[in-house]
């Protein structure tokens, strides 16, 4: 009884071998475009995990990674991060920032993806778009320039109204009190339109008959994008939120290390601008790699709890 099966199931297996092969070299340029994007994350993403064992490592250049000697006790660099005197300002800082950027950056670009939606005027929306997600493309030190015009406690231009209406210059640089504000206010304002880009793709893949029925019965437009709209994108809301969670470690290295200063210190200084102090200043490669690895596995830790709890509301990424 066996052996006609496994004949039966032999040229089927063929044919699906056959018929997968000849899709395969239907879309072989698609494939070829593939190419350079998998070669950048295994050059780039993966080839450099090997390079977390300098963690456990005692590295030196000159030895390399294999010829350095194993850090004894294994968790040294760790014990040594997590010993230094100013660990819970860091992580205290970092989090702060990052929840700041995550709570405050996600709902402007939603409204203004629903302002462009509603928008009747093509060519104002068109104004709109490029001139919102134009700052995208500028760097931290343009920004700073940016800010510093307009901050500066001695001629920026808000300073300089301040003054007119009798009131004395404000130090927003340069004081703990408004500089998270300026972190999390400045990133907002550079992600602004290009947060905006994505949720109207997601926009323009919701249904428009939804639109059409809601009309027929007589909905208005803020009933449209409250029952139709908001939850049209709700699964791309969903899996930015958990991305982003993964990289709530990270507050901005590049954005902090430009804008910040000796006087912001205590309310700035967050685990990469650190490490970049004690780790790469002094050559100590193995405590960087360290607190790397150390926020890696934190952003991983909430990234599964994150897409676990998103699960249960049918809107996980895998």
């Amino acid at each position: 009884m066996d052996q006609p099966i496994a004949a039966d199931a032999s040229p089927q297996v063929n044919a699906g071998k056959a018929w997968r092969h000849k899709r395969i070299w239907q879309a072989k340029t698609l494939y070829l475009m593939l190419l350079p994007g998998i070669a950048y994350y295994l050059v780039f993403k993966y080839a450099p995990m090997y390079g977390v064992i300098i963690a456990f490592k005692d590295f030196h250049i000159l030895d390399g990674i294999l010829g350095s000697p194993w850090a004894e006790p294994w968790n040294k660099h760790f014990l040594a991060f997590f010993e230094s005197p100013y660990f819970y300002q860091l992580l205290r800082n970092t989090i702060l920032i990052s929840v700041y950027k995550l709570i405050f950056g996600i709902f402007p670009p939603i409204l203004m993806a629903i302002l462009l939606n509603e928008c009747r005027l093509r060519w104002f929306r068109s104004l709109v778009q490029t001139l919102t997600y134009m700052p995208h493309f500028l760097s931290w030190v343009i920004i700073y320039g940016i800010l510093i015009a307009l901050l500066s406690q001695t001629s920026g231009l808000i300073n300089h109204w301040i003054k007119l209406l009798g009131g004395e210059a404000i130090p927003f640089m340069t004081s703990t009190t408004y500089f998270r504000s300026i972190l999390v206010g400045s990133e907002i304002w550079q992600n602004l339109g290009w947060g905006a880009i994505i949720y109207l793709a997601a926009m323009s893949g919701i249904d428009p008959t939804l639109y059409e029925a809601a009309r027929v019965d007589g909905a208005s437009r803020l009933r449209m994008i409250w029952h139709i709209t908001l939850p049209g994108i709700r699964p791309v809301v969903i899996m930015l939120f958990i991305l982003n969670l993964g990289h709530i470690l990270d507050a901005g290295f590049g954005q902090i290390y430009v804008l910040y200063n000796l006087q912001v210190y205590p309310v700035a200084d967050i685990l990469d601008t650190w490490v970049f102090r004690t780790g790469l200043h002094q050559l100590n490669f193995s405590l960087a790699s360290a607190v790397g690895l150390f926020k890696s596995a934190i952003g991983l830790v909430l990234v599964l709890i994150s897409n676990k709890i998103a699960r249960r509301w049918g809107e996980g990424i895998w």
